[in-house]
């Protein structure tokens, strides 16, 4: 019999198979152990393993680069807690305990205490390399587990984020040093309008006197004393309105976003615009409100927007001219309040700059007097009360301003407070017995003007002190029925004394009014929010002063009949 020969045999289909099989599972092997291989030489990420107890087992090549070791210094030596600043380690230890409800001892237990629950943890670090060196990192540690599911290890993965933290760093700089000069500025302009409010206070009250006084001014000194107080209201015009827009762009203008009466707002400001138009022979025309709207808005600040509107549509008439209001309700809940005038109407390039601070499309030599600031105001401020401004304009026809505000439901206790405020009316005085007002204030020309606009009311005695102090001796000495206050005095301030005087239940009951050249809000909020019954600003509107107060009187005489009176011995 023949010798057999060893031939290779064929591989039937399933040698074939597991020969493939085994191809596949050779070449993952590689991909993972070329990926393995990458990961542990990347230069960019530090990758730091340990052992259950936390010894470090693995340090790979970014480790080196980022910390200064070599692998061989650090592997089976230390802990990733040797490498990390202590005082963030123990912070981070008392800050788990906290959160975990559990007791955890700092050192690498602390940060990897979450990890061994089954939790990635990624936290921010301070990293300290060998030559005393740190550096911030963001590190990312996990639990590594075998088959059965204990703990064999740690894995932290961790990057330099230096870069990062000097952005942080620095862009918190520039926001702390925009802040600063945002403050400044506020400080400066505040400062600014007291200063300049002080001499415009006396030059347009003791102007005021004298177009009153007795006898009369002659026609001639009537003409100058109109230019007077035409040049004095234009300049504290522009006061408030570079006031009004810086506090805007600063982002200072707090408003109070309430349900606001549309048809009380237009009755205010009708009775403030009329006499204007009359005396330039400009028809009025206003909406009935048959239905009453109320919109979501600061109340002051939609009167300011609209007189600023309704000015404008005056001012800028022609003689003879005609201004009209209506409104439309505008889907879906809104309203549009629009002021048309007869004027010479605006070109489509005027129209784009119409809204740019200073800019007075050509009217700077014009006979009218403007800022070109009030427009800008206006914008910003609709705006802020979430609302919109536009304007259609046709030259030789006129032009129509408009805003739109959202529309809101009317407050439960509007009747109440309509019924509240119509009740406290100024006073008539004919035979009212004699009552004493106490002004407490510095400035001899302010008080000056204050004893001579007193000097109309023959129902008022006046007292004054030059400070704080002397003036809280008059109100317990002389219990007065309202007290005149300035906010910047002498020693104590004028807040400070009403602490003291709302303090004292012998002065409590008294109605204290701010009387100060202060104009910013911040500042006209922190006094009323102290205790002040009202607030008004120097200079002094004569019929503004004396309506508020007659106000405060009609307090102090209700308030007088509500305190209870010693019983006779």
């Amino acid at each position: 019999m023949p010798e057999t020969e060893n031939y290779p045999t064929p591989l039937g289909d399933a040698g074939k198979a597991d020969l493939s099989a085994e191809a596949r599972r050779q070449r993952a092997l590689l991909k993972a152990g070329a990926l393995q291989n990458a990961i542990l030489t990347s230069a960019n990420f530090s990758i730091i393993a340990t052992d259950e107890k936390g010894i470090i087992q693995l340090f790979n090549v970014g480790a080196e680069r980022m910390l200064g070791y070599q692998a061989a210094e650090v592997v089976n030596k230390i802990n990733p807690s040797d490498i990390h600043d202590p005082q963030e380690v123990t912070a981070r230890a008392q800050a788990l305990s906290l959160e975990l409800a559990t007791t955890i001892a700092p050192g690498f237990e602390a940060l990897a205490f979450k990890a061994s629950r089954g939790i990635e943890d990624v936290y921010e670090l301070t990293y300290i390399c060998k030559d005393g060196s740190r550096f911030p990192a963001i590190v990312s540690i996990t639990a590594l587990r075998d088959d059965y599911g204990d703990i064999i290890g740690y894995l932290l993965i961790g990057t330099d984020n230096s870069v990062r933290k000097r952005v942080e760093t620095e862009l918190n700089a520039a926001m702390a040093a925009a802040e600063k000069a945002n403050r400044a500025k506020t400080d400066f302009l505040s400062g600014m309008s007291h200063e300049l409010r002080t001499p415009l206070n006396a030059i347009l009250g003791f102007a005021q006197l004298m177009e009153i006084g007795s006898p009369l001014p002659t026609p001639p000194q009537k003409r100058n004393l109109d230019q007077i107080l035409k040049a004095g209201w234009y300049l504290l015009e522009l006061i408030n309105e570079i006031l009004d827009l810086s506090l805007i762009e600063s982002g200072k203008v707090t408003l109070s976003r309430e349900p606001v009466s549309l048809a009380e707002v237009m009755l205010e400001c009708r009775a403030m615009i009329e006499p204007q138009a009359h005396k330039r022979s400009i028809g009025m025309k206003f909406p009935r409100f048959e239905t009453p709207y109320f919109v979501e808005a600061d109340r002051t600040r939609v009167k300011q927007v609209l007189i600023n509107l309704l000015f404008n549509a005056i001012k800028y008439n022609k003689p003879g001219g005609a201004v009209s209001v209506e409104y439309t309700l505008r889907p879906p809940e809104s309203i549009r309040i629009s002021i048309s005038d007869t004027g010479a109407g605006l070109a489509p390039e005027q129209v784009a700059q119409l809204f740019q601070p200073f800019n007075r499309l050509g009217k700077e030599t014009s006979a009218e007097e403007g800022t070109g600031i009030g427009l800008v105001v206006t914008k910003r401020l609709v705006e802020l009360m979430g609302g919109v401004i536009g304007v259609d304009s046709t030259v030789g026809v006129g032009s129509v301003f408009w805003i739109e505000l959202s529309l809101t439901e009317a407050p439960q206790l509007a009747a109440k407070e309509t019924e509240r405020a119509a009740q406290v009316q100024p006073l008539q005085h004919d035979g009212a017995p004699l009552r004493t007002l106490l002004y407490v204030e510095d400035n001899p020309a302010n008080l000056e003007l204050v004893e001579q606009l007193i000097a109309h009311r023959p129902d008022l005695r006046l007292l004054s002190a030059a400070d704080a102090n002397l003036g809280i001796e008059f109100a317990r000495a002389y219990q007065p029925e309202v007290i005149l206050m300035d906010i910047n005095l002498p020693g104590i301030s004028g807040i400070a004394a009403l602490k003291i005087l709302r303090a004292d239940p012998s002065t409590a009951h008294i109605p204290i009014i701010a009387l100060s050249a202060n104009a910013v809000p911040r500042d006209i909020e922190k006094a009323i929010e102290a205790g002040f019954f009202n607030y008004l600003t120097k200079p002094i509107k004569v019929n503004q002063f004396m309506d508020a107060l007659d106000v405060a009187l009609k307090f102090a005489e209700t308030a007088a009949d509500l305190t209870p009176k010693p019983e006779p011995a």
